[in-house]
């Protein structure tokens, strides 16, 4: 269980977040620069929201795994897991962890290597326009309440700095990879997340 007194500092830190739209960074966020990724299609608009669900090693929460996941680190002799995907070259745009607190890794107009063989809406190649949001967790363990009003939040201030994401749809990984990819699984609540977003 969350501390109350954390929690309030991070949903105050979340309250005062902001954009830099120049450069796609937000900003008083950690960061964590990826190499995983490269430069959108000229035509290319932010019109889809991706979220994920992650957890290295699988089902452990915190640690340094992600970071050094997306950041092509990963020492394979932590776990036997890592030696499946140590050569793996993937990231997200951002990360929210159990606790609520916020890793950006990618900056907002650059394309993230997120969401591999995809296609939404018979629209290919998804990583061109979307965003993809990482929640730590796993497809059968339920999210903290605080990620989901974390997301919300962060998915509001996206909208407001991205014209096009206004009324962009909000997917998961395995609505655009169907067969290949289950997360954020059956235990993310797509109603509390609406509500939040509505609220």
């Amino acid at each position: 269980m969350l501390d109350e007194t954390i929690a309030a500092l991070i949903v105050r830190e979340w309250k005062l977040m902001r954009i830099d739209t120049d450069t796609g960074w937000l900003i008083d966020v950690r960061r964590v620069e990826s190499p995983n990724c490269d430069a959108r299609p000229v035509d290319a608009n932010l019109e889809l929201i991706v979220v994920h669900g992650i957890s290295l090693p699988p089902g452990k929460f915190g640690g340094s795994g992600i970071d050094q996941l997306f950041c092509n680190s990963l020492d394979a002799s932590e776990d036997p897991y890592y030696e499946k995907i140590v050569d793996l070259r993937v990231s997200s745009h951002v990360f929210i962890a159990r606790d609520g607190s916020l890793t950006q890794y990618v900056p907002f107009n650059a394309r993230a290597w997120h969401a591999g063989v995809s296609c939404y809406r018979d629209r290919e190649q998804c990583n061109d326009f979307s965003i993809g949001i990482e929640l730590e967790g796993t497809d059968d363990c339920a999210y903290e309440e605080i990620q989901y009003r974390c997301l919300a939040d962060l998915v509001a201030l996206l909208r407001r700095a991205y014209p096009s994401l206004q009324d962009a749809e909000i997917v998961g990984h395995s609505d655009i990879a169907p067969g290949r990819k289950t997360d954020p699984g059956d235990v993310f609540d797509w109603k509390l997340l609406y509500r939040l977003l509505e609220s």
